[in-house]
């Protein structure tokens, strides 16, 4: 079998390992679901994510260690990730090579051959790594364009829904995204541009690229020319996916080991070998001096600059409600890779990727959105933290998350507190009856409770002009059939203001009343239509902040109940008191 084929069956076997993955990170144990698949297995492999998290927390999370096999295959093989392993190059490569596989060999070699401008990715890479290491500025951005928490995000939270959403083969309801359109188009940009230049976000963008670039200068076996005949034929050049130049001095670190000028070159003088290429190589990048130091200056700047904000103090965000398990903050963006990961499995949907608004730091990390999904924070769903590649969202307990059993000293875990906007609330703004979000708080003892009052209706004041059994018949029609009838409106005479009779139906011009002997009414008499109100308030001590009560919230666009980060049990300082 040919180098090239078995390269070929290799990508395509882990890109469906990959979709797979992606497939069955879903609520569930069967073997299509995600049971105990590893479903983080191409995070962990990543070196380039192993590598920042240890910059930037001074620790690293036993999982990464699997990167050292990588690390190790890379210093051996040179960078087969890229060209064998890596489901995002894989998707660029196929869409490079379905556009231009009709082109003319001159506009091949043309596509395919080095540009200068291939050291950007190396100045991306310094940045982020300056950006992780800074001593109490560490910050982790590796994940907006490192290419595995990148199509981990795209897939997860883009793709597959809106391929799912017309099906609902993988979720029974549509899932959303509130930020779909900007991660899409960033994925998309990244795909369409192989129409240009083949693997262009490879050849110009990948900070992991970079890194395997770094690591591949060490390689033992590399690709080179095998004797110092010159043919100048350039066959090797012409589907280099990696634009290294193979025909002169190739360039070691952007070889992708795609092997595709080992099998055009038909004169046998290209090979996979342990010596040093007959026609000479560059091992190091094409890094400039000033292009390292520009990088370095914007590494150590881009951080404290981003935080003049003031995000991580007295302008913290109250509207970032992290999943439960979070770490405080400055440490969960040392951690948080922004691969989506946590979204996809959330049963409810409700864990969204936070936008511009939330920070530069923030940008599409988890936050809770109340409004979209199907419910709030599910009292017994712990998910998210198991499946963290990081430990930004740490693995927690049902207990812990209760606060029962051992951590009944502690208390549960509260993910903020939820404040009524009484002049949206239908009790508190409208006179209009309603306890949906007491009776779906799932706490015990519930943490919203009411009272009770009765408020006069407006145009409420009617005249008797006859009455009959159970019914009063009122001199004008102005009412709407059925609208007293739920049984929380009453009248009263107003010379008996503190007797109440349960209004059970009505139509335009009468009103009938529960069945009442003492009841008497007579003609022009005047009675005043009340409602029984339950207004509702928030025990700030039990409520969790888990947002079902304002996802349930009948008032449409913004809730009456808001759940806000403040009180939050990852950061004492947010709490409800300065």
């Amino acid at each position: 079998m040919k180098i090239v084929t078995t390269r070929r069956i290799s990508q395509a076997f882990f890109l469906l390992m990959f979709l797979f993955f992606c497939g069955i990170t879903t609520f569930g144990t069967e073997w299509y679901q995600i049971r105990n698949w590893p479903v983080n297995l191409f995070l962990w492999l990543d070196p380039l994510v192993a590598i920042s998290t240890m910059l930037a927390t001074h620790t690293l999370y036993a999982p990464l260690l699997l990167s050292l096999i990588t690390v190790v295959l890379t210093i051996i093989f040179g960078r087969f990730f890229c060209g064998w392993v890596c489901p995002f190059g894989t998707m660029h490569q196929f869409t490079g090579y379905m556009t231009h596989r009709k082109a003319r060999m001159a506009e091949k070699i043309e596509l395919n051959k080095y540009r200068k401008w291939q050291k950007i990715k190396y100045y991306i890479l310094i940045l982020f790594l300056v950006a992780a290491a800074l001593p109490a500025f560490g910050s982790l951005l590796t994940g907006l364009l490192d290419p595995i928490p990148l199509v981990y995000r795209s897939v997860n939270i883009v793709l597959l829904p809106a391929v799912d959403n017309h099906t609902n083969i993988i979720f029974s309801q549509n899932r959303w995204t509130t930020t779909a359109w900007a991660i899409g188009i960033i994925f998309l940009a990244a795909i369409l541009a192989n129409l240009w230049i083949p693997r262009f976000y490879c050849r110009f963008i990948c900070p992991l690229g970079a890194l395997m670039g770094i690591l591949g200068r060490f390689a033992i076996w590399r690709i080179g020319k095998n004797s110092t005949d010159t043919i100048n034929c350039k066959l090797c050049e012409k589907n280099c996916e990696g634009g290294c130049d193979p025909s002169g001095n190739i360039k070691i670190s952007e070889c992708v080991l795609c092997f595709n000028c080992r099998s055009d070159c038909v004169h046998g003088l290209i090979s996979y070998q342990t010596s040093k290429s007959f026609e000479g190589e560059v091992t190091s990048p094409d890094v400039s001096r000033r292009g390292f130091m520009l990088s370095l200056a914007s590494g150590v700047l881009a951080i404290p600059a981003v935080r003049l904000s003031g995000k991580l103090a007295s302008n913290w965000d109250n509207g970032l409600i992290r999943p439960p398990g979070s770490l405080p903050e400055a440490q969960f963006l040392e951690r948080c890779l922004k691969c989506g990961q946590c979204m996809r499995i959330c049963p409810t949907n409700v864990l969204q990727p936070a936008g511009i608004a939330s920070g530069f730091e923030a940008l599409w990390t988890p936050t809770l959105n109340n409004r979209i999904g199907s419910s709030g924070c599910q009292l017994n769903c712990v998910a998210c933290g198991y499946v963290c590649p990081t430990a930004a969202i740490r693995p927690i307990s049902i207990d812990e998350k209760h606060g029962t059993g051992d951590f009944a000293d502690s208390g549960p875990v509260k993910l903020g507190t939820a404040f009524f906007d009484r002049n949206r609330c239908l009790p508190w703004a409208m006179d209009k009856p309603c306890l949906v979000c007491q009776e779906n708080c799932p706490v015990s003892p519930k943490a919203i409770f009411t009272k009770e009052t009765f408020s006069i209706v407006r145009n409420g004041d009617k005249v008797v002009e006859k009455f009959a059994s159970d019914t009063i018949h009122i001199a004008d029609d102005d009412m709407q059939t059925g609208s007293y009838a739920t049984g929380d409106y009453f009248i009263t005479k107003n010379n008996e203001p503190d007797r109440l009779y349960q209004i059970i139906d009505n139509s335009k011009n009468s009103l009938t009343i529960k069945n009442d002997e003492k009841m008497i009414f007579k003609n022009g008499d005047k009675i005043l239509l009340k409602v029984r109100l339950q207004r509702p308030y928030v025990d700030i001590e039990k409520c969790i902040g888990c947002g079902i009560c304002e996802h349930e919230c009948p008032v449409s666009g913004q809730r009456a109940i808001r759940v806000s980060a403040e009180g939050e049990t990852r950061n004492k300082k947010h709490g409800l008191l300065i």
